[in-house]
């Protein structure tokens, strides 16, 4: 793990309507970094993912990629020092995002699938652009699948090609929106492997999940949010067996009542 924060959320806030949905988000993530995001819903999970990639505009607080603020020129969020669509996307660029839905196009095979943002974004040779569509297929078990329409691919399968195309990017942070809750049962566990192996490979991660038993599993920070607010944070043992607040008890103990597995002898 690297000591350079990938990126940094400093005092970050967002409203909706007079709503305040975040409320004073502090947050660094460093290379190697696996963080997974827990709460119930409404609790402004994903619209911090959201705008870590500014898909969401935050609008008090500051974003900071690689040292680079996002969005905005000045602190604050204020609309007249929003930066343009080009730089913004200069800055965010170490970025990737898998969403909850697939968004694959259908006319498209999975190879071309993940070729597409390659040769469309970054301007990239076709077949440069599918060498590297090829290698990230392979990276998460669709190799065999590279010219299926996603049509005739189940919804895990759907999803992994998602997620190849986001490692096709090569990012050097992966932004994960509950990547398995649009998945049938018996599709989110092959979901759930190919993202273990890819935190084992030690690609950074923020991943928003209510996998409880898998947040544990694979997270180095484990992030509990409720009512727009970061509660606790910390180590997954720590965090899980040793909860701090009630706000955190609560939440967990559907889960405290069911064994979670930790990597390491004493797991």
């Amino acid at each position: 793990m690297t000591t350079q924060p990938i990126i940094e959320l400093r005092g970050v806030g967002k409203s909706f309507g007079g709503r305040a949905v975040l409320k004073n988000i502090n947050l660094r993530v460093r290379g190697g970094e696996v963080v997974t995001l827990i709460g119930p819903s409404g609790s402004g999970k994903t619209t911090v993912l959201r705008c870590m990639n500014f898909l969401e505009a935050h609008d008090r607080g500051e974003i900071l990629i690689k040292g680079r603020p996002l969005g905005y020129s000045g602190p604050g969020g204020a609309a007249g020092d929003r930066d343009s669509a080009a730089l913004i996307a200069r800055v965010r660029r170490p970025l990737a995002m898998v969403f909850q839905q697939f968004n694959l196009w259908p006319h498209m095979t999975a190879l071309e699938n993940v070729a597409a943002p390659l040769v469309l974004g970054k301007r990239l040779p076709r077949a440069e652009a599918r060498r590297r569509a090829a290698a990230a297929l392979a990276q998460v078990g669709m190799a065999q699948h590279a010219g299926a329409w996603p049509g005739r691919l189940s919804g895990g399968q759907q999803q992994r090609v998602g997620i190849a195309r986001a490692l096709a990017l090569e990012p050097e942070l992966l932004l994960l929106d509950e990547p398995t809750s649009a998945l049938d049962p018996e599709r989110v566990e092959e979901v759930l492997e190919v993202i273990g192996r890819l935190a084992g490979q030690g690609i950074t991660m923020v991943m928003v999940t209510h996998e409880m038993s898998f947040a544990a599993r694979i997270a180095t920070r484990v992030v509990f949010m409720a009512d727009g607010a970061i509660v606790e944070s910390g180590e997954p043992r720590r965090l899980f067996r040793h909860p701090a607040t009630g706000r955190l008890k609560s939440f967990l103990a559907p889960w405290l009542r069911r064994p979670l597995r930790f990597d390491g002898p004493d797991g």
